[in-house]
């Protein structure tokens, strides 16, 4: 933009860049915002995409997205799968009412055979309707689906996210994995990675979320470095901030933890507390996930006597989740693994003072052991309950991380500096490949019914692989 027209202000018919607005498709073939990262990428990113002018609808399945409402040019349009893990019946098998197409027999049959089919299948949805829809999106953006549907002619160039290559949580699982039996069943459901990998190293242009995982995806999914580009993704650091007027409950210690996913390290934390018990008697671990039946997390809960001190909450509220975080003493990250840690940048958002293992790329948002966080070794309980305990020990300490915690994401990592590097990935993308000629866009609407039987060409380029790989 010239200087004369800087000074007059924005032009409504302009984005927030002063280039044309766009119209951009986000797939998740995940969404739930409350359960995983990828639906929180695309909650906060679709809303901030939209502040900044551009149109977004978001195509997604079940479990759904949950968007922000009140912005103008942000939309939800849903491309149903047959749900086949939803609760209270995870592993259903459909009526014959439900089946509609070749796509739901893939799906149930891969769910039959061990397989993990949504990725697969979700993609195949997508450029059936993407297809149907050629010239109304200027650009693709694909959060973390990477299935063969995608590959060719979608309508519009297209850009992807890959949070980390999920070949690493394969790994670690596989590690986990007691028995033969464990092991292959463990194998079976990411036999879906082999299509991930094939697919990845055919994509023109990569968006991750951090360096750690950047080198990863080029290590373990053979993608060319020049096609992957970091774009830090952040905290909502409106909602997750200081609130004075919430107070601090003794010797509580907070973290966001899957029990069930060996690589979030959750038991290494519960080890931890027995040990900072000692010395601490009031430390008490609460955990935002599902309590654990049995595995290794309810086996160190009974073996350690600390029914009483480790509670698991779920589906509370944003609001609810901030006021636990503030109440903390300390927050916990204690995975092996992460590909970012939004749950490392919210904590450090409101204030909580952060124990943090050097996992993935952890250390990159956590930052400097001593500056903005205690750092330690992943998978290391002794080492982590020398860090809470010394926190819970030190207020002056706490105080200290805890404000240079939030000013290290105020500056780094927000989700309106997100989408401002995610923008310009897009018109990258444009430039580099011309893509059809516009055709008029229809309104935004709602929910989309999935669209007419794809072509032959459709069916023949995916459906024998899919079988084989999935």
């Amino acid at each position: 933009m010239t200087a004369e027209a800087s000074q007059a202000g924005p032009r409504p018919d302009l984005a927030a860049d002063g280039e044309r607005p766009l119209r951009i498709a986000l797939l998740t073939y995940k969404g739930n915002p409350f359960c995983g990262g990828q639906g929180v990428y695309v909650r906060h990113l679709s809303r901030e995409l939209a502040r900044l002018g551009h149109r977004v609808e978001v195509i997604g399945s079940q479990p759904y997205p949950v968007l922000d409402e009140g912005y103008d040019g942000l939309s939800l349009t849903e491309l149903p799968s047959l749900d086949l893990y939803r609760q209270p019946d995870p592993f259903r098998t459909p009526k014959r009412d439900e089946y509609r197409d070749w796509i739901d027999a893939v799906e149930v049959a891969t769910m039959w055979t061990g397989g993990f089919p949504e990725p697969l299948t979700f993609s195949l949805r997508a450029r059936r309707h993407l297809r149907a829809r050629a010239g109304e999106f200027d650009v693709v953006h694909d959060n973390q689906t990477l299935g063969y549907g995608l590959l060719g002619d979608i309508g519009a160039p297209l850009v992807t996210t890959i949070h980390h290559p999920i070949t690493v949580d394969r790994q670690l699982e596989l590690d986990a994995a007691e028995g033969r039996g464990r092991r292959l069943s463990v194998r079976r459901w990411y036999a879906f990675t082999r299509m991930q990998k094939r697919v990845a190293r055919r994509l023109p242009s990569v968006l991750t979320v951090s360096g750690s995982s950047r080198q990863e995806i080029v290590d373990h999914l053979g993608v060319r470095d020049d096609r992957v580009h970091v774009v830090h993704i952040g905290a909502d650091t409106d909602l997750f901030a200081p609130d004075p007027a919430v107070p601090e409950v003794p010797g509580r210690i907070v973290t966001t933890s899957s029990a069930d996913v060996p690589l979030k390290g959750l038991v290494f934390l519960v080890e931890a507390l027995a040990k900072v018990r000692t010395e601490h008697p009031a430390a008490h671990l609460v955990v935002v996930g599902k309590r654990p039946i049995e595995g290794p997390v309810a086996q160190a809960v009974e073996r350690y006597g600390l029914e009483g001190a480790v509670e698991f909450v779920k589906g509370i509220s944003d609001a609810e989740l901030v006021d636990l975080v503030r109440s903390a003493e300390v927050a916990c990250v204690p995975s092996l693994y992460e590909g970012f840690s939004l749950p490392a940048a919210e904590a450090m958002a409101t204030g909580t003072p952060l124990v943090a293992t050097t996992g993935g790329a952890i250390p990159e948002v956590a930052g400097r052991d001593g500056e903005t966080c205690l750092a330690v070794p992943p998978g290391d309980p002794g080492a982590l309950a020398a860090g809470l305990g010394r926190l819970l020990g030190d207020p002056q300490l706490r105080a200290r991380l805890g404000a240079a915690g939030r000013a290290r994401v105020l500056d780094r990592f927000t989700w309106a500096r997100a989408a401002e590097g995610t923008v310009a990935r897009y018109r990258d993308a444009i430039a580099r490949h011309p893509g059809t000629p516009a055709v008029p866009a229809r309104p935004p609407v709602a929910q989309a019914a999935v669209a007419a039987e794809p072509p032959a060409s459709d069916r023949d380029t995916s459906e024998s692989e899919s079988r084989a790989t999935c």
